[in-house]
């Protein structure tokens, strides 16, 4: 039987959030988020000196709940230096503890590392987690609409907005799609992962890229594992994308970067 990671993420996830909330109340969040903070804009700029071309969101990701171990010994502020160096636009680091063995430390060290904008991705089921997103001083979050209702989805989406933090929706169909645009959405990450059983296919990107349109900024995520996977893409619409596993486990995660960053003129369908 295939297990439904999903089912198991989100269970842990609920029992995580209760906990963390009975050690610091949302009221002290909401305070946190009164202090004066500037956002870095997400999904930066590309290494392009006109700000075209290509942009890479590079993810701090030590390990998945479908691979086990990815990366354990990585250091987020050494790899997120490097990677700002070879011509990332902007970090995503994974701070869900118990499957992917990240934390919300991590993205704190990492943002006050680089310049680059920080994406805090993980499994954002509450408002306690926007507050809590917001107070940990990143700029941006992810919101999975698969695990979300539309109402609480609409609502999260708006409280972010009111905190000014960028918020990076993520879809895996034309339905889900439909419910970001019609919420306003304006950054969209078409998913190539099944969150069921984690399996990959960056088909479904180029699939669905059209359905977007010029209305949102289109990001592609999961499953690049090389230069033809992003010139696909490329050529399918894309010019973001965010990529983890393919760099996290080079021994040379810059070189690698510096070929994904390689000019490519994509096809312009936004």
């Amino acid at each position: 039987m295939t297990p439904n990671f999903l089912e198991t993420i989100l269970a842990a996830k609920r029992i995580e959030i209760e906990a963390t909330a009975r050690r610091l109340p949302q009221a002290a969040l909401e305070a946190a988020c009164k202090r004066p903070w500037m956002r870095r804009p997400f999904p930066g700029k590309s290494h392009a000196p006109d700000g075209s071309g290509i942009h890479i969101i590079a993810e701090v990701k030590r390990a998945s709940p479908s691979k086990g171990a990815i990366r354990m010994d990585l250091d987020p502020v050494g790899y997120a230096r490097m990677c700002q160096s070879a011509g990332a636009s902007a970090m995503s680091v994974l701070t869900e503890p118990a499957f992917f063995k990240g934390s919300l430390d991590d993205a704190r060290i990492v943002r006050s590392a680089v310049s680059l904008p920080v994406l805090r991705k993980d499994f954002i089921l509450t408002p306690y987690q926007v507050y809590e997103t917001r107070a940990a001083g990143l700029d941006a979050l992810l919101l999975i609409v698969r695990i979300l209702d539309p109402v609480l989805f609409s609502e999260l989406l708006q409280l972010s907005r009111e905190l000014d933090l960028d918020a990076l929706v993520e879809v895996t169909s034309e339905a889900e799609i439909d419910v970001a645009l019609k919420a306003g959405a304006t950054l969209i990450g078409i998913n190539a992962r099944n969150l069921v059983t984690f399996e990959t296919d960056i088909s479904r990107c180029a699939r669905l890229r059209p359905i977007i349109g010029p209305a949102a900024t289109a990001i592609a995520l999961s499953g690049i594992r090389n230069r033809q996977d992003i010139e696909t893409l490329a050529h399918a619409g894309f010019r973001h994308f965010l990529i983890g596993e393919a760099l996290c486990r080079s021994p040379h995660p810059a070189a690698v970067l510096e070929e994904f960053l390689k000019d490519i003129e994509p096809s312009r369908k936004e």
